[in-house]
């Protein structure tokens, strides 16, 4: 017998390369886990780029699903059963950002200004429900708007929660200089080692290195957590924005579906040097919490969704230049 021999060219590392074009705004999309792999308004970066035949750096601009962050242990409980998760970062011991992240996403419909992509997530130890998931990259005069959809095609409930992984880039000054202005009263502590959750508690409680509610300078402070008790405006949108001393800047926004947010300062196990270290801001609005998937462990909402089946949920977020 014959093995059977590939009969296409295999595309760029990154996948399906798409690039969208409106209002000033240049976006590129790699199907390869349905990401950002650069956004750039007149010619200036927004996020930390990569290129299209390069292996994408961990997770960065990648769309987050069926669970953003974290399953601490990979083990979780739901509907009074217990499931193991694979666990995809073993230096800590957890399930990291989902199940999508590495998939090569379908491309369904692409256009100048915007392009949809579609993935399944199929029933498979530690997560035995069916899903399809769609997400949107949409420019306009506003910036660039993606939404991701889901919908339960099993006949159980299933737990879910997304959301992205970009690092922001304010402008040509280091991260250190740049100003941030995060609208959150509240941050969830973790621990050092394993950045496993353990409670809720004001930002004021170390304001030094959580508390920006007030734009100020980000510094040498080193952050990797979750944020919540988000300050929205009247339109119910809660927004990060980035500054560079020079004047440039870029803003991230999100409606009532993601009431958490990651901060990461990206800062490298190995520290200067290192590629990619501090280069940007991650912003990560959450549809629900670190460990989300385990809510019966702890004293707080954290918003993980119930999805019924046929049932479909929708979020999304806008980055922007300022």
């Amino acid at each position: 017998m014959t093995a059977a021999v590939p009969t296409e060219t295999p595309t760029v590392v990154s996948g399906t390369p798409v690039v969208l074009r409106a209002h000033g705004y240049e976006a590129a999309i790699a199907s390869v886990g349905a990401t950002l792999r650069s956004l750039t308004h007149e010619g200036r970066d927004l996020v930390v780029p990569f290129d299209a035949d390069e292996l994408r750096p961990a997770y960065r601009g990648t769309t987050l699903a069926p669970w953003p962050n974290r399953v601490v242990d990979g083990i979780h409980r739901f509907d009074g059963l217990e499931h193991q998760l694979p666990l995809t970062e073993p230096n800590r011991g957890h399930a990291l950002h989902g199940l999508l992240s590495w998939v090569d996403w379908n491309v369904l419909e692409a256009a100048d200004d915007a392009v949809t992509l579609t993935a399944t997530i199929t029933a498979q130890a530690g997560y035995p429900w069916w899903l399809v998931v769609s997400t949107t990259y949409r420019l306009d005069a506003a910036g660039l708007t993606q939404t991701v959809r889901a919908t339960n095609l099993s006949d159980t409930p299933a737990p879910w929660g997304t959301g992205p992984h970009p690092y922001l880039v304010a402008g040509p000054a280091t991260l250190d200089e740049w100003t941030l202005g995060l609208p959150a009263d509240t941050v969830l502590e973790v621990t050092p080692d394993r950045l496993a959750p353990v409670a809720l508690a004001s930002v004021t409680s170390d304001a030094e290195r959580f508390d920006f509610r007030e734009e100020r300078v980000l510094g040498t402070v080193e952050i990797d957590h979750a944020y919540t008790g988000l300050i929205r405006d009247a339109d119910g949108r809660a927004t990060v924005t980035l500054t560079d001393p020079w004047g440039s800047g870029v803003a991230m926004s999100w409606a009532g579906e993601c009431a958490w947010v990651q901060i990461h300062t990206a800062d490298l196990p190995d520290g200067p040097g290192t590629p990619g270290h501090r280069a940007g801001l991650a912003v990560e609005p959450m549809t629900c919490a670190p460990d989300a998937f385990n809510d019966d462990a702890y004293d707080f909402d954290t918003g993980v969704v119930s999805l019924d089946p046929g049932a479909s949920h929708e979020a999304g977020w806008t980055i922007s230049a300022r």
